[in-house]
């Protein structure tokens, strides 16, 4: 899994973190979330801001 692999991290993230609200995580905290999720190999440094802010938008529409 990589970066850009927005809706496999969001299915993932609502599996393994159903506790955390998405409208409210920082996005320190979003980065480790999935630099920590089981398939995931991509490099720590190629994740911005537009990046988390996209797998956040998705989060919460999934949720919704």
């Amino acid at each position: 899994m990589k970066w850009i692999d927005t809706y496999e991290i969001v299915d993932s993230l609502i599996d393994k973190h159903p506790e955390v609200d998405p409208k409210k995580i920082l996005f320190t905290d979003l980065r480790n979330l999935i630099s920590n999720l089981e398939g995931f190999d991509d490099e720590f440094d190629k994740c911005n801001e537009r990046i988390l802010e996209a797998i956040q938008a998705l989060w919460i529409e999934e949720e919704d």
